[in-house]
C-alpha cells in the first residue's frame, strides 16, 4: 500500500447550504440582528473629537491592503472594519491609535473567519513595527471588551448569496432553491 501527500494552496469550504439559502426567515433574521451590528450614530459628529471622516479611510485602505497582501478570506476585512465602526462608535479613541486600533480589528477578525490567522508579529510589521506584540495584545482584550466579546457581527457579505438567489438570471428565469 503507498500512501501520498497531496499539498494544496486553495482552501476548502464546505458548500452552500440550501436549506438555510431557501428560506427567507433566515434572510429576515439577518435583517433583524444586522441593526445590533451598526452604531447608533454618526460618530464623528457626537463622540469622536480627534478622529476625521478622511482618518477612517486611510486606516481601512491600508487595512485592506492587508487583508489582500495576506490572502486573507473574504469575510475578514467586512468584519474588521465592522469591529473599528463599533468600537469609534463607544470609545473616544486619539488618532495616534487608529492604526493600532486597525490592527487589533483584523487580528479578531482573522481569528474568527481564517483557518490561519494572521499573527501579532506579522501585523507588527504591516506597521513598520510601530507598535509592539503585547501592545497588540493589551488593546485586544480593550476592544473585546468595548464590544462586549459579541464578535460574530452580520456583514454585507452575509447578505450576498441570498440576494443573487432572489435575481432574474438569464431571460426571467430565477435561480431556484427547489430540488431539480
Amino acid at each position: 500500500m503507498e500512501l501520498l501527500c497531496l499539498e494544496m494552496d486553495t482552501i476548502l469550504r464546505a458548500r452552500p447550504d440550501p436549506n438555510i439559502l431557501c428560506d427567507d426567515r433566515v434572510l429576515q433574521s439577518l435583517l433583524t440582528i444586522e441593526e445590533r451590528f451598526i452604531p447608533q450614530c454618526s460618530y464623528f459628529k457626537c463622540f469622536q473629537k480627534d478622529i476625521q471622516p478622511f482618518m477612517r479611510r486611510m486606516v481601512a485602505t491600508w487595512m485592506l491592503e492587508v487583508c489582500e497582501e495576506q490572502k486573507c478570506e473574504e469575510e475578514v476585512f467586512p468584519l474588521a472594519m465592522n469591529y473599528l465602526d463599533r468600537f469609534l462608535a463607544v470609545v473616544p479613541t486619539r488618532k495616534c491609535d487608529l492604526q493600532l486600533l486597525g490592527a487589533v480589528c483584523m487580528f479578531l477578525a482573522s481569528k474568527l473567519k481564517e483557518t490561519r490567522p494572521l499573527t501579532a508579529d506579522k501585523l507588527c510589521i504591516y506597521t513598520d513595527n510601530s507598535i509592539r506584540p503585547q501592545e497588540l495584545l493589551e488593546w485586544e482584550l480593550v476592544v473585546l471588551g468595548k464590544l462586549k466579546w459579541n464578535l460574530a457581527a452580520v456583514t454585507p457579505n452575509d447578505f450576498i448569496e441570498h440576494i443573487v438567489r432572489k435575481l432574474p438570471l438569464g431571460g426571467g428565469v430565477y435561480f431556484s432553491c427547489s430540488p431539480a
